[in-house]
């Protein structure tokens, strides 16, 4: 019985293995997303070049301009959120980064113990993405009345409260 229970325990240890294939596609998903972002800004700097080099002055071009690379610094943020991911879960189940732990960089950033600390870190890089994405579409928004505007103000307070909440329980840890 105790060498069924020895195989069985190796087994189910040398399982965690399997969390290899989530940091993989993470990798492979922040690499897709930072070459997306990247084109995504070089498409808004070419735009930016016809309209001071040929005088070629597109409609809502600032809109344009702005949307694009608000949308850009978006994407950028996800890939964060997935690269915090990877390195995460490695740590967390296969083993700790040699090179991040030699790092200055590795210390700040990527210093993950326990799952309540990758929540932390993937929470607020997610907060700042939806931050971004409301920029984002409040660009695009026109106030017709003083109730819109008065949404607006009440949603910009509470992203603020977000974010001082934030901070705060940051300070704590």
């Amino acid at each position: 019985m105790k060498m069924i229970e020895t195989l069985f325990e190796g087994m189910l240890w040398r399982s965690r293995f399997i969390v290899v294939l989530s940091v993989i596609f993470a990798l492979l998903g922040a690499i897709a997303l930072f070459i997306v972002a990247s084109a995504d800004i070089w498409e808004m700097f070419v735009l930016t070049w016809d309209v001071f080099i040929h005088h070629h002055h597109p409609e809502n071009f600032h809109e344009k301009l702005i949307g694009g690379i608000i949308g850009a610094v978006d994407l950028y943020l996800i890939a964060v959120v997935l690269l915090i991911f990877a390195f995460g879960i490695y740590e967390l189940f296969i083993s700790e980064i040699d090179e991040a732990e030699n790092s200055e960089v590795g210390d700040k950033i990527l210093a993950i113990h326990d799952l309540d600390e990758l929540k932390s870190k993937l929470g607020n890089v997610i907060v700042m993405v939806l931050i971004v994405s409301f920029f984002k579409k409040v660009i695009h928004m026109e106030f017709a009345t003083p109730l819109d505007m008065l949404y607006l103000a009440g949603s910009i307070f509470a992203l603020a409260l977000s974010l001082y909440y934030m901070h705060k329980a940051h300070e704590s840890h």
